[in-house]
């Protein structure tokens, strides 16, 4: 048993000898390769990887910024648009036969949702007469002449 005793010790110097030479080789080769690692991953102006990820990342939150903005903007567009000026109707006509020519006419002017007005205009020799009746989701609660009538459906489409 002594014999054992005496050999542990010249053992286990040799065994930390062999363990410190590995731990040098892998630091040398961990050294190596995170040295190669910053190599690769340099951007184009030489910012780390790291650093070229995180510009790309505020980047992104930018624009996400700017489509939710964008969006708001659209919506508020598109409900104005409802309410824009969409249709038109135009009918010329002759109510009197004492005057020459179409020089009277009907113009329906609406809305996508069918709201507006129906705007009549009446010519004789003496006066032009101007009549305006409003119109909901395509109907009006006043009493309509034909050819307002027709107007109004030119401007509905149908």
């Amino acid at each position: 048993m002594t014999d054992l005793a005496s050999l542990a010790a010249p053992i286990a110097l040799v065994a930390a000898v062999v363990l410190a030479v590995l731990v040098a080789v892998l630091w040398r080769r961990s050294s190596a390769l995170a040295a190669r690692f910053d190599a690769i991953t340099r951007g184009e102006t030489g910012q780390s990887l790291e650093a070229v990820l995180d510009a790309h990342i505020d980047k992104v939150y930018t624009v996400a910024r700017e489509v939710d903005t964008l969006a708001g903007r659209t919506a508020t567009l598109e409900a104005a648009e409802r309410k824009a000026l969409a249709r038109v109707g135009l009918v010329r006509f002759n109510p009197f036969e004492d005057t020459g020519g179409n020089q009277s006419f009907v113009l329906a002017l609406l809305d996508a949702d069918g709201d507006g007005v129906v705007l009549t205009s009446l010519h004789t020799r003496q006066a032009t007469r101007l009549y305006a009746k409003p119109v909901r989701a395509g109907k009006s609660d006043a009493s309509l002449s034909a050819e307002e009538v027709e107007a109004l459906g030119i401007a509905l489409g149908r």
